[in-house]
C-alpha cells in the first residue's frame, strides 16, 4: 500500500469502528412461550403445535402485549415465528364475504405496520390459485399462495382434520423507529368462513419464539 494512503486508510477504519461501537442493542423482551409465561399479555392463550408451545391458536381475535421501562433507543427491532394454519384463503371472495378475505394485521402503538392476507393453498399447476397479498398489503394480490414462507411442510393445527392444508411458517423481522418507553404490540386477524362447526380448526395462526430489541444506533 502507497505511505501516503495508509494514514488516511487507518483513519477511516478506526471512525468506521467507533461509528459500529457506538450501537447498542438490548433485548427487552424474549418469549418462546414453552414455560407458560404471559405475563403483559392480553388474550393470552398457549397451545401445543408440532411439538412447541405456542401463542395461540387465534381465530377472529388476538393479543396484545406492553413492555415497559425501554432503554434509551432510536429504534425496536421485532422478530417472531407466524404460524399460518390450515385453509386461508387470501383474498378470494373478496366481494360475497363468504370465504373471505382473510386478512391479519400488526400494529405498534397503534400504528398499522402489517396489514396482509395468506392462502394457505398448495398452488397445483393448472388449476386456480387464490392469490394473497403477503408480503404486500392488502388490498395487493399479485402473490402466490405461500410467498415469502420459510417452511409450506408442517401439519394442520387440529389433528382430527381429516384433511387438512397443513400450517405454513413465517418469519416475520420488524424495524421500527420508536423511541418511547413503553412499546405496545398488537396482533389480530379478521377471518372469514361461513358454515364451519369449528372455525378454529378450520382457519387459524399462532406465534413463536417472540422477541423485541432497542436498538440505539448513535
Amino acid at each position: 500500500m502507497n505511505k501516503f494512503l495508509l494514514p488516511a486508510f487507518l483513519v477511516i477504519s478506526l471512525l468506521l469502528s467507533c461509528a459500529k461501537s457506538n450501537n447498542t442493542e438490548v433485548e427487552v423482551y424474549n418469549n418462546d412461550f414453552e414455560n407458560g409465561d404471559l405475563q403483559n399479555i392480553l388474550n393470552g392463550k398457549i397451545s401445543r403445535f408440532n411439538g412447541s408451545s405456542v401463542l395461540g391458536n387465534f381465530n377472529n381475535e388476538g393479543f396484545n402485549l406492553t413492555v415497559n421501562n425501554l432503554p434509551s433507543h432510536e429504534v425496536v427491532e421485532i422478530t417472531f415465528d407466524l404460524y399460518i394454519h390450515d385453509s386461508w384463503e387470501g383474498v378470494q371472495s373478496a366481494n360475497d364475504q363468504t370465504n373471505g378475505p382473510d386478512i391479519w394485521q400488526m400494529t405498534i402503538d397503534d400504528k398499522l405496520y402489517i396489514y396482509t392476507t395468506f392462502a394457505n393453498f398448495d398452488c397445483i399447476p393448472g388449476n386456480f390459485c387464490p392469490p394473497q397479498s403477503y408480503p404486500a398489503d392488502y388490498p395487493a394480490q399479485s402473490n402466490n399462495p405461500k410467498t415469502g414462507a420459510s417452511r409450506t411442510d408442517l401439519p394442520g393445527f387440529c389433528s382430527q382434520v381429516e384433511k387438512s392444508d397443513g400450517t405454513t411458517l413465517y418469519k416475520i423481522h420488524k424495524k421500527i423507529s420508536h423511541s418511547s418507553k413503553q412499546l405496545e404490540l398488537n396482533c389480530l386477524d379478521v377471518l372469514k368462513e361461513k358454515y364451519q362447526a369449528d372455525p378454529k380448526c378450520d382457519e387459524s395462526w399462532s406465534i413463536d419464539n417472540l422477541q423485541i430489541k432497542a436498538v440505539n444506533i448513535r
